[in-house]
């Protein structure tokens, strides 16, 4: 199983946790995380997360979501066919730099997505090419795919 996380899933854990949601997704994001870590989910990367988090002006958050990349079981580099698919998803509503992330976690063979943007959510909830969801429904998925 590939999973793709986008910059908004990585930075869950250091947003305000007063809200309930917030913290459900910080604990399901951190789940799935050690999951990665054991090995028994494999995450891929991406240019677009590379070029998002160096925009983080944030040093300890670029430094936490920069070492994930080591343990990327795929790196995505960014291409002409990742461009032209993120264009259709643009298309539909989807923010520049999602459709970016949407688009390299296809190319990367990814069966999933997970994110927190509510946006995306709702735009991509249909979408045939890759699963989208947060955290908290793809742990829901995990235990419900467990013997």
């Amino acid at each position: 199983m590939l999973i793709y996380l986008d910059i908004c899933c990585f930075n869950r854990p250091f947003d305000s946790q007063g809200d309930l949601l917030v913290r459900l997704q910080t604990e399901a994001k951190l789940h799935v995380q050690e999951k990665i870590r054991l090995g028994k989910i494999g995450l891929a990367w991406s240019a677009v997360l590379d070029l998002e988090n160096e925009a983080n002006p944030d040093r300890e958050r670029y430094l936490a979501i920069a070492d994930w990349k080591a343990l990327a079981s795929v790196d995505v580099e960014m291409t002409s066919m990742i461009e032209g698919m993120a264009d259709s998803f643009a298309q539909v509503g989807v923010k520049a730099m999602d459709a970016l992330h949407v688009a390299s976690a296809i190319a990367s063979g990814a069966g999933w997505l997970l994110t927190t943007d509510k946006h995306l959510l709702k735009k991509l909830k249909d979408e045939a090419s890759i699963k989208v969801l947060d955290p908290v429904d793809f742990v829901r998925v995990l235990q419900e795919s467990q013997p």
